[in-house]
């Protein structure tokens, strides 16, 4: 089966030897995705609620690229350094999400890259 890298302008760069998602088939692997702003490659300043938001409309726009959207996402992994932020993660899903509702799971971890607060990664399948 063929792969296919997924690239865009509109997420941040990958910030290391990794690629924004791949594409095998109808399934797409989206790689993670902090609170980075892609014009700056800087975390999103506002409190954690922008933070959340930030990650969600970078993972948008990589499934965008792939060819579908957040409604195509049937796994999403969150990681979250506070725990605490669990509801307002669960609000701003309920948000971008709607009655779409992908198999999840939240994480509590020790740090993540570039001193983020949230990060998310998924599993799309589009065509």
């Amino acid at each position: 089966m063929s792969k296919e890298i997924i690239a865009t302008a509109d997420a941040p760069a990958a910030i290391g030897p990794y690629s924004q998602a791949i594409r095998s088939g109808d399934t797409v692997y989206l790689s993670g995705q902090i609170p980075l702003v892609p014009a700056t490659m800087q975390l999103r300043e506002g409190d954690m609620r922008a933070q959340v938001e930030q990650v969600f409309d970078n993972l948008a726009a990589v499934a965008v690229a792939a060819g579908g959207s957040l409604q195509d996402i049937v796994k999403l992994n969150i990681f979250l350094v506070d725990l605490g932020h669990f509801a307002l993660v669960n609000e701003v899903m309920i948000e971008r999400f709607g009655d779409h509702k992908p198999a999840r799971a939240a994480i509590g971890v020790a740090a993540l890259p570039r001193g983020a607060q949230v990060e998310m990664d998924g599993i799309m399948v589009v065509g």
